[in-house]
C-alpha cells in the first residue's frame, strides 16, 4: 500500500468555467487559515482505499491512521510505502506487526501515486466551491473520500502505474 496525507482548507481553488453569454460566472472566495488533513493507504494490486480525516499531521494522528489500517485487514502483511517526513520517523510511530514501513527516496513526491488521488479529489469535489466552515470541508472531504474508496476501480486506475504493477510479486 502505498499511504500519503493532504492538507484541505477554507481557501478556495478558483478555476476557469464555462457559462452562456452574456452571464458571468460568480465564485466567492476567502482566506482562511482553517485545515483538516485527509490521510489516504491505496492497495496498487486491488485499488482497495484505506482513509482517515484528522485534524493535524504529526506522529500522534499518524500513529492512528496505522493502527486504523492494520485493525482494518487483521490477516493480511503490508508493506506501507511512505514518504519522509518527520513524523514517519519519530519514535512515536509504533509500526504493528502487520505493517512494515518502507521509505521512499528524499524529496520524491512523483513516486507516489496517491499524490495523483489528491489531486483527483481537488478536480472533481473542491474547484470553484466555498465552504462556510472547516465542518463544511470536513463533510465535503469525506464524501469525496467516501466515492473513492466505494470505487476501487476508479483508485486503480489513477494509482497502478505499469512501473509498480511489474515490481510485485506474483
Amino acid at each position: 500500500m502505498f499511504q500519503d496525507e493532504a492538507r484541505f482548507g477554507r481557501i478556495v481553488d478558483l478555476r476557469r468555467c464555462w457559462c452562456p453569454k452574456p452571464w458571468r460566472p460568480v465564485c466567492r472566495a476567502v482566506v482562511s487559515r482553517q485545515y483538516t488533513y485527509a490521510y489516504a493507504a491505496a492497495s496498487i494490486s486491488d485499488g482497495q482505499l484505506d482513509t482517515l480525516v484528522l485534524p493535524h499531521v504529526n506522529a500522534e494522528c499518524m500513529q492512528l491512521f496505522v493502527d486504523e489500517v492494520a485493525r482494518r485487514h487483521p490477516n493480511e502483511r503490508i508493506v506501507l510505502v511512505i514518504d519522509g517526513a518527520g513524523w514517519h520517523h519519530e519514535a512515536a510511530v509504533q509500526w504493528p506487526p502487520n505493517v512494515r514501513p518502507l521509505f521512499l527516496p528524499p524529496y520524491s513526491p512523483e513516486l507516489n501515486p496517491v499524490e495523483h488521488l489528491w489531486d483527483e479529489l481537488r478536480e472533481k469535489y473542491f474547484h470553484n466551491r466555498f465552504f462556510d466552515s472547516l465542518e463544511a470541508v470536513e463533510n465535503q472531504l469525506e464524501h469525496a473520500l467516501r466515492s473513492l474508496e466505494h470505487d476501487p476501480q476508479r483508485v486503480r486506475s489513477i494509482t497502478a502505474w505499469s512501473w509498480i504493477i511489474t515490481s510485485l510479486p506474483n
